[in-house]
């Protein structure tokens, strides 16, 4: 099937202190969050000038992506937009159709299944194309690339680079942490088709990293940035808790591995480069984060592979994959559908 353009949709950041408390109203919009957890939040944003990593870093990633397409044949505009700030996406399905564009290709910056990795950004597209009305191009997201080599090796090679920085006298009390957003465990459990699809790819990413990174470390996966009401049972073990834990166990030096992200957006920032360092220090651990792919040239090449594959014909596409769960081209419906929500 032809297609005509790609867009890049991310979820958005403020880029100045004004910006910081409407953005989160729209990102908690209908979700029961606290007032005053919305205040606490807005502060970690106004810690850094109001301004979130996020959107320069998509524009950074947007430009490595021309660029590639450029200098290997691939004659497809490329789009920009949000889930929740500017630019939003209904504004720019809008000049997608202005600029007749018919057919498109989405790439999404969540590697994972799951309502609020990967559902609720086909949501965002229907709604942006609803939006804009009957003549909206039609939008397609690419798939989950959780096992992609470009998003794995990237992952490792960070994971080395934070090792070397720590006392490798160390190395036998030193533990390899991945963490990435926890969310509802009703959430987690209807990830996917039969449920799990969340933790199970990130149970897999994170062991294909630490296979190609540090096999002889221990290591675990949890959970960070939690940001629901306190009734409602979340994904544990919060990082900083975990962090506590290992140092009781006689754990000197942590590696932590946001296996969860793409880039090193707000998230990882303050809840890890703050928050868990400072927890880190109180408890004595050597610390030290391992970086994301942003723009590493293997994660860029990952989405021209996303396209290429997706475009060529059944007989002749090469799905580039190191993990063995299942995985799809497009999303069986109604997958990731909160139960609340299901037919």
């Amino acid at each position: 099937m032809a297609y005509d353009a790609l867009v890049l949709v991310s979820f958005g950041g403020p880029e100045r202190p004004e910006d910081v408390l409407p953005f989160l109203q729209n990102v908690t919009r209908g979700r029961g969050v606290p007032p005053e957890r919305l205040a606490e939040v807005a502060e970690h944003y106004l810690h850094f000038g109001g301004v979130s990593p996020i959107n320069e870093q998509n524009r950074e990633l947007l430009a490595a992506i021309r660029a590639d397409f450029a200098a290997n044949g691939i004659d497809l505009p490329v789009y920009w937009g949000n889930r929740n700030w500017d630019p939003m996406l209904a504004d720019t399905v809008t000049r997608m159709r202005d600029d007749g564009v018919k057919r498109a290709l989405a790439f999404v910056t969540s590697a994972y299944g799951g309502y609020s990795s990967c559902r609720q950004y086909q949501e965002d597209i229907a709604a942006a194309r609803a939006a804009v009305g009957p003549d909206a191009p039609v939008i397609e997201k690419l798939r989950q690339f959780w096992d992609h080599p470009g998003f794995v090796e990237p992952h490792a090679d960070a994971v080395q680079a934070a090792l070397a920085q720590l006392d490798p006298a160390k190395r036998d009390t030193t533990r390899l942490v991945f963490t990435a957003h926890s969310v509802p465990t009703s959430m987690a459990a209807t990830a996917g088709p039969n449920g799990g699809r969340y933790t199970a790819q990130l149970a897999e990413a994170a062991r294909l990293v630490h296979a190609a990174a540090a096999p002889d470390l221990p290591y675990d996966l949890v959970w960070q940035s939690r940001s629901g009401p306190p009734q409602v049972p979340w994904l544990e073990p919060d990082i900083n808790d975990h962090l506590a834990s290992l140092a009781e166990s006689g754990v000197t030096g942590v590696v932590v591995s946001p296996i969860g992200f793409v880039s090193d957006h707000l998230e990882v920032v303050w809840d890890l480069d703050t928050e868990a360092l400072e927890t880190a220090k109180q408890f004595g651990l050597d610390f030290v984060r391992a970086g994301t792919p942003g723009t590493d040239p293997r994660f860029v090449t990952m989405v021209r592979e996303l396209v290429t594959e997706r475009t060529a014909p059944d007989g002749e596409r090469l799905r580039r994959r190191l993990g063995e769960l299942p995985m799809w081209d497009t999303c069986p419906t109604p997958c990731c559908v909160p139960a609340a929500r299901r037919p």
